[in-house]
């Protein structure tokens, strides 16, 4: 039979007058919003329009030439916002405010929601249900970006962006009324959000006591459309919620919150963790990017591509180096003496996959190994909640990754940038740390004494292994 061990109890020092202080003025935080949504729409279109410019003028000039900067060059300025301060920023935003730049930001969303206002309102089918489409198109998302070379050519960014934009107009015109369906189910990067907004400190929190004693038409708030369709009185995860504040005072029984970072994973995640979450953290963020950010500078890659190009030639076929394909499906560039061959490609993939298969058992087992040590017996529920406590890693990997275009456009472009080393190696230290500690905590929700130890010892296995990749990217190659 587990043993459920109960958190201990901490005295709070703090004056009640301040705690109450603070309360109202986050609360006052959310009910600004609520008021404000006029505002913000405005916000949503500019955003739009910026949105828009970056998108599509760097596809109408020339690409750079080896003495262009950032400053001088539409196409590497658009590509330094995009990937090197849009991107780090949304997810950073993430860790902060939960979805916030969803509900208020989001070119896709309001353009969504827009769409949906005036489209059929046909009835969501089926297969945009399907709980998999946050993991696979992640996925799918990622490794075309790479074939492509999404982070150095605009083409390739109209083409992911872009085409995303269209879809998500699409589905909103035909699906849905005043909803973002895209937003809730077919988003590529829903699931990283939904998954980030667990750490944030802040969220809506739900008085289910005084919902079920207050009249819906009594309130400061009587009427509400919630946009990515979340059940309102339900509501415990920050997942689902954009943040928008257009729910805040609802029958006087939602508002604006701080709470401890982390805290919905120790606590609810518990109950609401599933498999595609753990296949999103383990497969995706921890193995899928991992080989998408290191394929460019591994001398593994270039190994495995010399190995194959000998085998090749040594059978005698020599089409696969010689064949390319048009730019969308495989990058192109002769003017830029960049140009990826079949083989090229197919080793691009299968390093891909192999780095995936690797970094998912070396992050997986121990996991696994933890959530049987922490019971009487094998339990996937318990695993999925483990594996939540990755998130700070996961989440610190994909920023940096994504930062590390920004340092690199900028170094070339004179600045030496001598701090960044330090920055990276305190990121991943400290991350490491707050998933150890979540770790920690999460364990002593079925297990005291020496399993406890020993279980959480396992994970920091696991966390070893999420910071190696990152350890030779940065340091070694």
């Amino acid at each position: 039979m587990n043993q459920i061990v109960p958190p201990p109890v901490i005295a709070d020092l703090q004056p009640k007058s301040r705690r109450v202080n603070k309360r109202h003025h986050v609360a006052a935080a959310g009910d600004w919003l609520r008021r404000h949504q006029r505002a913000i729409r405005w916000l949503q279109w500019h955003v739009v329009v910026i949105y828009a410019v970056l998108l599509i003028v760097p596809v109408l000039v020339p690409l750079p030439v080896d003495s262009a900067r950032i400053w001088n060059n539409v196409s590497l300025f658009a590509r330094f916002v995009f990937w090197g301060i849009w991107w780090p920023g949304v997810l950073i935003s993430m860790l902060l405010f939960g979805r916030l730049w969803c509900g208020i930001m989001c070119p896709e969303g309001a353009l969504s929601e827009m769409a949906s206002r005036h489209g059929r309102g046909r009835a969501i089918p089926r297969w945009i249900r399907w709980p998999g489409w946050p993991f696979t198109a992640f996925v799918l998302t990622t490794v075309y970006g790479q074939m492509v070379s999404v982070y150095q050519y605009p083409g390739p960014v109209l083409i992911v962006l872009g085409g995303s934009t269209l879809a998500a107009i699409l589905v909103g015109y035909l699906y849905g009324r005043n909803h973002r369906v895209w937003c809730r189910y077919l988003c590529p990067v829903n699931g990283v959000f939904g998954l980030l907004a667990k750490l944030a400190p802040l969220h809506y929190q739900v008085d289910r006591q005084q919902w079920e004693h207050r009249p819906p038409h009594i309130g400061r708030v009587t009427r509400i459309n919630c946009a990515p369709m979340v059940p309102l009185r339900t509501m415990e995860s920050a997942s689902p919620c954009h943040m928008c504040g257009r729910c805040a005072g609802f029958r006087d029984s939602i508002e604006l919150s701080a709470r401890p970072p982390g805290s919905e994973i120790i606590a609810v995640s518990a109950r609401t963790a599933t498999v595609w979450d753990s296949l999103l953290i383990v497969v995706g963020l921890m193995g899928v990017t991992v080989g998408a950010f290191l394929w460019a500078s591994s001398p593994w890659f270039i190994a495995a591509k010399q190995w194959a190009a000998g085998r090749l030639v040594g059978l005698g076929v020599f089409w696969p180096l010689e064949q390319d394909l048009p730019w969308w499906l495989l990058t192109n560039y002769p003017g830029n003496k960049d140009v990826m061959s079949l083989l090229d490609g197919t080793v691009l993939i299968g390093y891909i996959g192999m780095i995936t298969a690797v970094m998912t058992m070396a992050v997986g087992m121990p996991f696994a190994v933890a959530a049987r040590i922490l019971g009487p017996s094998w339990h996937g529920q318990r695993f999925h909640h483990l594996v939540h406590s990755l998130l700070p890693l996961a989440a610190c990997g994909i920023i940096l990754g994504l930062s590390a275009q920004s340092v690199t456009l900028l170094r070339g472009d004179g600045f030496p940038l001598n701090w960044v080393d330090d920055a990276r190696i305190a990121a991943l230290a400290c991350s490491s740390a707050w998933s150890l500690y979540l770790t920690w905590r999460i364990a002593g929700r079925y297990r005291s004494g020496v399993r406890r130890a020993v279980a959480t010892g396992f994970v920091l296995a696991g966390i070893v292994a999420g910071v190696l990749p990152w350890i030779m990217l940065f340091f070694v190659w």
